[in-house]
């Protein structure tokens, strides 16, 4: 009777315990559920595709990711080329999840084995309120489209997952180039071991010169004999830039000597590091990002530390971008600190430069055009006469040969455009061709709403206006493009504030 009565109290204990611990579980799903109705979670994805999309599947893309990120509520930047599209999207934790599957489902074999890193949990004020997705000529701007694009199937480095990162970080004969612009690495980067991986920075201040550091002889001198890995964000950047790296390796002479004895790329970038090294790993600092959290890193790895980085103005320690803040001379974002913010909130110290800048003595923004320039042109010179099979085969964007100024003794800064190409032009091509355009009006026809090959821009200064009619003429996505002044009408309202870049 007594084991009896011990069983049966046990048995009622044990009971006792389940249904606790299953409410327990159910209280959990409930506060976790109301948790992801008052957040939202963030997907950051990309797919090159190889054979490029046809002019007709291009379209259909595009029209899926519009109309497909509509009916799931998708908020976002959508970049979609022929070469695969490049995505960085908000929305509830459901829809996000929805929307990615239906993206998997309408091509499989194309996205079946895309990447998808979502982050959840994250405050509604960093939601993306609308959706743009829009067409461009690369997912990433290399200036390597088209024909001058290295095929990544063919030429792709390896790809490393992030614990093998890790480890080979702290390797010896190693460089790890950081792929990023100057400006996001100034405030985070990989700290490999003193007797491991060398850490490089191309201090680019877009993904435009890369190819162009790529071509210096210091850069070859320090991947000598090394083995070279890449990373970036979300690992996007490096896909391109390990190609060409490769491309070079086997097909010039003066590469091929170096004795490279790798490529390899970090899988998932930065942010899947992240997730996988809660306390940073070899990480310092904090990662640039492009969508409203601006900047993140795991906290164990940012806790009481100190910011890398320094205000530009009064050189306090400080890593945050602050109200839209851009360098006067060459564009890029601004560390200002609060006070410097808040004593000049417009900027009006031109003095205040950034780092690059300052080491470079740049003063004003021509200086970095004109050199930018003439490293392009070189760089072009140099691919048709390794290629000159595919020069006359045209190119997606002719660089201009040092054609003259216009005059332009009126200081008119609006100009029209036309013979446009309707399909591929976009404003990020355009402001790559045609530098500080302020104000871009796309001109659409009525009845359909379709682009016709025609704007109207409206530049920063008379000088850039005068620059940029210098232009005309020019090729543009296998298009010679008209540039003309178009003097603003009394009447107009120009430039109109919509369309202000």
């Amino acid at each position: 009777k007594s084991k009896k009565e011990k069983k049966e109290k046990k048995s009622k204990k044990e009971k006792k315990e389940k249904k606790n611990k299953r409410k327990r579980s159910d209280d959990s799903t409930v506060a976790e559920v109301k948790k992801q109705k008052d957040s939202i979670s963030l997907c950051l994805f990309y797919q090159y595709i190889e054979p490029p999309w046809t002019t007709e599947e291009h379209e259909k893309a595009l029209k899926f990711m519009r109309e497909s990120g509509e009916k799931f509520n998708i908020g976002g930047r959508m970049r979609v080329a022929t070469e695969g599209i490049n995505c960085t999207i908000t929305g509830s934790y459901e829809n996000v999840r929805n929307w990615t599957d239906n993206l998997v489902k309408w091509s499989p074999g194309e996205f079946s084995k895309t990447e998808f890193k979502v982050t959840d949990n994250l405050p509604m004020g960093q939601a993306f309120p609308n959706l743009k997705a829009f067409e461009v000529v690369e997912i990433v701007n290399y200036g390597l489209a088209g024909q001058k694009a290295p095929s990544i199937e063919q030429f792709g480095g390896t790809h490393l997952e992030p614990e093998d990162y890790h480890k080979k970080m702290e390797e010896e004969d190693t460089v790890i180039i950081d792929v990023r612009n100057h400006y996001e690495a100034i405030i985070g980067r990989f700290n490999p071991p003193k007797d491991g991986a060398k850490w490089i920075d191309p201090k680019m201040r877009k993904s435009t010169e890369f190819p162009v550091w790529l071509d210096k002889p210091e850069t070859k001198e320090q991947l000598k004999g090394k083995q070279v890995l890449m990373y970036c964000t979300g690992g996007i950047r490096c896909e391109r830039a390990s190609a060409l790296l490769k491309q070079k390796l086997e097909t010039e002479d003066d590469m091929k000597e170096l004795g490279v004895k790798g490529v390899y790329q970090l899988q998932g970038g930065i942010d899947k590091y992240f997730k996988k090294f809660s306390d940073g790993g070899h990480w310092k600092g904090k990662n640039y990002v492009f969508d409203k959290r601006f900047s993140h890193a795991p906290p164990e790895a940012c806790a009481g530390a100190d910011p890398l980085s320094t205000c530009e103005k009064c050189s306090k320690p400080w890593d945050k971008f602050k109200g839209k803040r851009r360098c006067p001379t060459c564009g890029v974002p601004s560390l200002i600190c609060r006070d410097c913010f808040e004593a000049d909130p417009k900027g009006k110290d031109r003095n205040v430069r950034c780092d690059l800048c300052v080491q470079e003595n740049i003063t004003h923004k021509s200086q970095v055009r004109s050199r930018e320039k003439e490293e392009l042109a070189a760089l072009e010179q140099k691919y048709f006469d390794l290629h000159p099979s595919k020069r006359s085969r045209g190119d997606d964007l002719e660089v201009s040969q040092h054609k003259p100024t216009a005059p332009n003794p009126e200081r008119i800064t609006r100009l029209f455009l036309s013979n446009l190409c309707t399909k591929n032009t976009t404003e990020d091509i355009l402001c790559e061709l045609l530098p500080n355009i302020t104000h871009i009006m796309w001109l659409s026809d009525r009845r359909s709403g379709k682009f016709y090959g025609k704007a109207f821009l409206e530049m920063a200064t008379p000088n850039d206006a005068a620059f940029a009619v210098g232009q005309d003429g020019c090729r543009l996505l296998g298009r010679n493009i008209k540039i003309k002044f178009q003097k603003a009408d009394a009447k107009d309202l120009w430039p109109p504030p919509n369309c202000k870049l």
